[in-house]
């Protein structure tokens, strides 16, 4: 039987002094921030470890404790024509500190003056204000109220600031959580020291994250125990691919040597162009494939790719429908497109559908809805094959065919919505609070999606789908 992995298995693996503070301690910041730390170590550009505060009262801190710490990460894949198969211990992670369990030793990470960086993934919700939380809270609730108070203790002991870069998948991400910590400092009368404190010491920087990290091999987890000699039950598997896009100063490609180590990160003063090619040409298609795919009993990228008819539509709806909404010029977008198709057909990698479909509606309004709505404005008519994947979309969320995944909030609306089927398409595009705004006046949209619905109940995902890519261009009002 094969050895836990732990310290005392691998007595001469490194540690390294604390330098930066990690809110999150799921598969990706493991397989993405912690990852790129250990390769700076390797070259010994960095030499400094994460310490992890768990975001939510339940969390993995007593299985990395177990395994002091240490976990795997598998590489698979094919990256620029070559087979990438690469398996490596992680020792760039120090510890875990639940602020739930024992808040002092969470608000104590102020007092080290070596601890100069702040990362976070707290899902794509977690950059949010909380209106009860309150600075004698132990913990405040929120993400950016847990981080205020580490930040005014850190104030009171008159410390330097922090580079905090956050990596939750959404727009302007550390730009949001500044005015929500700005927020919290005025609600909380901490003082106008403390506000010209937090705006001069400390630098918020905006990022977009790309990596597949499909997480813990489940499948394979006995085999890769055999393999590797150890048993790790924190193992996550990645793509080898990697790109980190840091909007900030000049100064931090030095200050965080990413790039010197070899990675794919830039540090710019202008993320928009990046931010809007990975949205809608990586995570876009991935929201589009994924109600249809599903309705049609496919169960990964990787199947959707293998299959004639969803390889065709994903081809198509990049090419037809996304490209030619998006400002950069068709050649660098089209290089980017074939990159990312390569991506999906990953034969290494099993990224299940079901883990794409969680929080289906805010992913719509965010990486595929403008695009929509920009190509009905330009071109007089709705762009086909999205069109019949926000049908799709709506279908799954009636809940008989599809297991939804998302906030009980958003699931209330739909199973009230869904009560009069006649009158649904209407009552749920009038809610601007799934959408951002009310989408009943698209002209054509309502009865696009309406015709997409009989069609996918009447012939299924597959067939509908197959005859929309027959049908020529797209829905004309």
């Amino acid at each position: 039987m094969t050895q836990p992995l732990s310290r005392s298995t691998f007595p001469d693996l490194p540690s390294y002094p604390e330098r930066m503070i990690q809110f999150g301690e799921g598969n990706f910041m493991r397989a993405f921030v912690d990852w790129q730390l250990q390769q700076m170590n390797n070259k010994g550009l960095f030499q400094g470890s994460a310490v992890l505060v768990q975001p939510l009262g339940q969390g993995l801190g007593e299985m990395l404790a177990e395994q002091d710490y240490l976990y795997t990460v598998l590489l698979n894949g094919i990256l620029n024509g070559e087979t990438v198969s690469d398996r490596e211990i992680m020792t760039s992670v120090s510890r875990l500190v639940n602020p739930y369990t024992d808040y002092d030793t969470f608000l104590a990470l102020a007092e080290n003056d070596e601890l100069e960086f702040i990362t976070s993934n707290t899902t794509e919700a977690g950059i949010a204000y909380h209106p009860g939380d309150k600075l004698d809270d132990a913990p405040q609730k929120s993400f950016p109220g847990k981080l205020t108070a580490l930040l005014y203790k850190r104030f009171q002991l008159g410390k330097k600031g922090f580079i905090i870069i956050p990596c939750e998948l959404i727009d302007r991400n550390g730009e949001k959580l500044r005015e929500i910590v700005l927020q919290y400092a005025a609600e909380w009368q901490l003082g106008d020291e403390f506000t010209a404190w937090l705006e001069r010491e400390n630098t918020f920087c905006c990022s977009l994250v790309d990596r597949i990290v499909p997480g813990y091999p489940r499948d394979k987890a006995e085999a890769l125990a055999e393999e590797l000699g150890y048993r790790d039950n924190l193992m996550v598997t990645a793509e080898p691919f990697l790109f980190w896009v840091i909007e900030g100063p000049a100064w931090l490609a030095d200050k965080l040597p990413l790039s010197q180590a070899g990675l794919n990160v830039v540090v710019t003063e202008d993320m928009t162009p990046y931010r809007e090619r990975k949205v809608h040409l990586l995570n876009g298609p991935h929201t589009a494939m994924v109600s249809l795919g599903l309705l049609a009993g496919l169960e990964t990228v990787e199947d959707v790719m293998n299959d004639g008819v969803f390889s065709a539509f994903v081809k198509e709806l990049i090419d037809e429908e996304l490209i030619p909404m998006l400002d950069l010029p068709r050649e660098e977008l089209q290089f980017f497109a074939e990159a990312v198709q390569e991506r999906f057909k990953n034969p290494f990698i099993r990224h299940e559908l079901t883990s794409i479909y969680l929080n289906s509606i805010s992913k719509f309004k965010t990486r595929l809805l403008p695009v929509l709505l920009r190509y009905r404005r330009e071109r007089g008519e709705l762009p086909k094959l999205m069109t019949l994947s926000f049908a799709a979309l709506l279908l799954g969320y009636r809940g008989d065919k599809l297991q939804r995944q998302d906030s009980p909030e958003v699931l209330a609306v739909f199973d009230e919505a869904w009560k009069n089927p006649q009158s649904f398409i209407q009552v749920i595009l009038q809610n601007a609070g799934l959408w951002g705004e009310d989408l009943s006046s698209v002209p054509g949209l309502a009865e696009e999606l309406e015709a997409g619905l009989r069609k996918l109940d009447e012939l299924g995902s597959r067939s509908a789908l197959q005859q929309s890519l027959e049908g020529g261009i797209a829905c004309k009002d």
